[in-house]
C-alpha cells in the first residue's frame, strides 16, 4: 500500500489508536507503507476487531475515501509522522490518524482551548470574542470546537485579532457542522486549521463530541470556560484538561444565571477565576505584548480577513494546576 492508502485504512479501523500504529511501524522498521503487510500484522498484538479490519478493509469505502483525499486538499497525518502534534500522544487513546485542512503547523503551536455553551448570552459571546482577540495578539492559537455560541465567538475573535485558530470537528471534514458555519470554516482554513480524527462521511453523532473534546483539551496548554451551564459538555473538556494536569480557567457569572452554573461550579472545584485576558497569559507565562493586553482593556478587533478560499468535498461546498472535577 502507498502512504495515503495506509492512512485511509487505519482511519476506518475501529479502536485502532496511535500506540497500535506506532507499534506496527516499528515492526516494519519505520516504514509506514509496509506497516499493514500481513507478516507485520502477525508480529504485533492487536485487538481482534482491529486486525480483521486491517486485513479485510471495505474496498468500496476505501476507494471513496482515497478519492476524497485526492480532491479535497486534505492532509492525512499518521501518528508516526513528525507533523503530527506531539502533545496528543499524552492521550492513552490518541488517534492513529488525523485529517487536516489548512495550516498543519498551527497544530503544534502554543494553543489555548476556549469553550462554552452553544446558547451564549450576548455578554458571553462578546467576552469570548474579546478575550480570543487578546490571546491572538499575544501569539496564542485559540482552539475550539466550531460549535454555535462560545466556540464560534472564540474562533471569530482570534481571526479578528489577526491570529490563528484551530477547530476540532466532531464530523468528517467533508461535513461542516453546524451548517451555518461554512463561511467561518473558510476563514479558519485561511488562518488556521480544521482537524478531525473521523473519516469522511462521519455525521454529527452525539457520541463523537466527547471524543472531539478530548482532542481540544490535549492540543492546548489549558482550557478557558467562558460561559457554561452546569450540565454543559464544556465541563467534559475541562475535566479532560484537569486529567492531563493542565490549568483550567473559568469566567464567573451571576448565581441567578443558568448559563453561569458550570463556570461557577468549576471555580468551586478549583479552577482559576479570571476576569481579564492578561490573567490567563500570565498563568501560561506568555509575555504581554501590548498595552491593551497588559491592562486587560478591550482592544479594538483586528482587520477582518477578506480573502477566503473555496474548495469542494464529496459534492458539498465547504467554505472553508490539577483540580478535582465532579
Amino acid at each position: 500500500m502507498d502512504r495515503q492508502a495506509v492512512c485511509a485504512t487505519v482511519a476506518r479501523a475501529p479502536f485502532l489508536r496511535a500506540h497500535h500504529l506506532r507499534a506496527l511501524v516499528t515492526a516494519a522498521s519505520g516504514d509506514l507503507t509496509h506497516s499493514l503487510d500481513r507478516e507485520i500484522l502477525n508480529q504485533v498484538n492487536l485487538p481482534a476487531r482491529v486486525r480483521a479490519s486491517l486485513i479485510h478493509p471495505d474496498l468500496e469505502t476505501l476507494t471513496a475515501d482515497l478519492r476524497w483525499i485526492e480532491t479535497s486538499r486534505v492532509l492525512v497525518l499518521a501518528s508516526t509522522e513528525p507533523e503530527y502534534p506531539q502533545q496528543l500522544l499524552r492521550l492513552r487513546d490518541a488517534p492513529a490518524v488525523l485529517f487536516v485542512l489548512g495550516d498543519v503547523d498551527t497544530l503544534s503551536s502554543r494553543q489555548l482551548a476556549m469553550v462554552g455553551t452553544r446558547k451564549a448570552s450576548a455578554s458571553g459571546y462578546n467576552t469570548a470574542r474579546e478575550f480570543a482577540a487578546h490571546f491572538a495578539r499575544a501569539g496564542l492559537t485559540v482552539t475550539s470546537g466550531l460549535a454555535l455560541g462560545i466556540d464560534a465567538a472564540s474562533h471569530d475573535g482570534a481571526l479578528r485579532g489577526g491570529g490563528a485558530t484551530v477547530a476540532v470537528c466532531g464530523t468528517g471534514l467533508d461535513i461542516i457542522y453546524p451548517t451555518q458555519h461554512h463561511e467561518l470554516a473558510e476563514r479558519i482554513c485561511a488562518r488556521g486549521a480544521l482537524v478531525s480524527e473521523f473519516p469522511p462521511g462521519t455525521p454529527p453523532l452525539r457520541m463523537n463530541f466527547p471524543r472531539r473534546n478530548r482532542l481540544i483539551s490535549a492540543l492546548s496548554e489549558g482550557t478557558l470556560v467562558v460561559e457554561a451551564a452546569r450540565c454543559s459538555g464544556s465541563l467534559v473538556t475541562a475535566r479532560r484538561t484537569a486529567e492531563l494536569q493542565l490549568p483550567v480557567f473559568a469566567i464567573p457569572g451571576t448565581i441567578n444565571s443558568p448559563g453561569s452554573g458550570g463556570c461557577n461550579h468549576l471555580i468551586r472545584q478549583g479552577a482559576t477565576l479570571v476576569m481579564e485576558a492578561s490573567q490567563v497569559l500570565q498563568a501560561l507565562k506568555i509575555p504581554l505584548l501590548n498595552e491593551g493586553v497588559a491592562s486587560g482593556a478591550r482592544g479594538s478587533p483586528g482587520r477582518e480577513l477578506r480573502k477566503k478560499p473555496s474548495w469542494y468535498a464529496n459534492g458539498r461546498r465547504v467554505s472553508g494546576s490539577t483540580m478535582p472535577l465532579v
